[in-house]
């Protein structure tokens, strides 16, 4: 009977422990971890997929029509200006050449006939000893000889130089690619003559992208509404770098050459060109890369992570901690994103306790304890802040 009692009087002590227990755990505010909000200078950037060409990027073609008879050079290898790479047959052309010389010289004999025939009747006429019709005669024919032979330089000239077209000379210094003729094949013929190769001048290399009309509206007024120096010292400055195919940034950064004159009607976007250069050459025609650019700087931005925004149909909220620690739930409008950050553009000042962690845990107008958590991006990762997706586009 004496067990029996002791067993009920200890349970009903556990009992009254376990809810005073309870009880205190109910009546302390929880834990709740939350940072401060800062005011920060934020760049936006733009990133754009852009196609590499050369600075310069010219097609080799042959000039004249006739059959390839030589290839004097390393495919892939880089060449100055003035280097022979191909020959063309020369045969016919040599004929032409020597059938137009002969025609100089049978010109020139007439010529001498004539200044020959011209002495001789200018003193007699002098004398009239002819009459002024014979005079007039021989100073006509002397005059045509003279331009039978001028024409027939010119025709001699002519001629040479659609020689020298047999042989194909590089237009300017730089790497040469892969031959599109091989030796035999007929080249020249038009309308449509064969490209041979192209060389292309890469100690400089150009990318071209493409802007939305809305894109460049909101450009134009930005660089539109800064100063003059402001805009003068952007036009100068290389501030645009270059994301290459395997994620890597270029090294060297690049600056706005022009932008075209009109939109695409077809596609609703506007050309731009950039430059950067190119020492090392590890930069190729054809390659496509990703160009990013500042576009904006928020003067007053305000960063939080994207695990601290609530979304519903739409609409962006967060819980603040006010200063009796109870909690406020705050709408706000989201900006750019930054990997696990967010902009807010507005909604929310720099000093509030936002909730970080444990959103499930609270709800509007429970008390927390907070607990200040130091979450800040790095300029690293504020570097990585973009208005948009990468745009993407067909280059033809």
């Amino acid at each position: 009977m004496k067990l029996k009692t002791f067993i009920l009087l200890l349970t009903v002590l556990l009992l009254n422990i376990a809810c005073r227990q309870e009880e205190k755990s109910q009546l302390a505010p929880p834990d709740i971890p939350v940072f401060q909000t800062t005011i920060q200078e934020v760049p936006i950037y733009m990133e754009f997929v852009g196609q590499v060409y050369g600075f310069k990027d010219i097609a080799i073609r042959a000039r004249v029509e006739g059959f390839l008879e030589g290839i004097h050079f390393e495919e892939g290898s880089r060449i100055k200006k003035g280097t022979l790479l191909y020959t063309l047959e020369s045969q016919p052309f040599e004929a032409a050449v020597a059938e137009k010389m002969s025609m100089v010289a049978e010109a020139k004999t007439a010529l001498a006939y004539t200044v020959s025939d011209l002495n001789r009747i200018r003193p007699l006429a002098e004398q009239n000893a002819v009459s002024q019709s014979d005079l007039d005669s021989s100073v006509a024919l002397h005059e045509a000889a003279i331009s039978s032979v001028e024409a027939a330089e010119a025709n001699l000239r002519a001629a040479n130089i659609q020689l020298s077209y047999t042989k194909i000379l590089s237009p300017i210094s730089g790497i040469i690619g892969k031959t599109k003729a091989k030796v035999g094949d007929f080249v020249g013929r038009s309308p449509n003559p064969v490209i041979l190769n192209t060389v292309s001048q890469i100690d400089s290399v150009l990318v071209e992208f493409f802007i939305t009309e809305n894109q460049y509206l909101q450009l134009a007024r930005r660089y539109l509404s800064s100063d003059p120096d402001t805009r003068e010292k952007t036009d100068q400055t290389p501030n645009l770098e270059l994301i290459l195919a395997d994620g890597s940034v270029y090294e060297h950064k690049g600056k706005y050459d022009f932008i075209d004159r009109e939109v695409d009607p077809t596609t609703g976007a506007i050309l731009i060109q950039a430059s950067f250069p190119n020492p090392d050459e590890l930069l190729r025609p054809g390659q496509f890369a990703r160009v990013k650019g500042e576009v904006e700087v928020v003067q007053q931005g305000i960063i939080i992570p994207q695990r601290s925004v609530m979304e519903l149909q739409g609409m962006h909220s967060v819980y603040l901690i006010d200063d009796s620690n109870k909690v406020v739930k705050q709408s706000v409008k989201v900006g750019p994103k930054i990997k696990d950050f967010w902009l807010i553009t507005e909604g929310l000042k720099s000093g509030e306790k936002v909730v970080y962690e444990g959103l499930q845990k609270v709800k509007e107008g429970i008390i927390v304890n907070p607990i200040l958590q130091e979450v800040t991006p790095t300029e690293e990762e504020l570097s990585l802040i973009h208005i948009s997706e990468p745009t993407r586009q067909v280059l033809v």
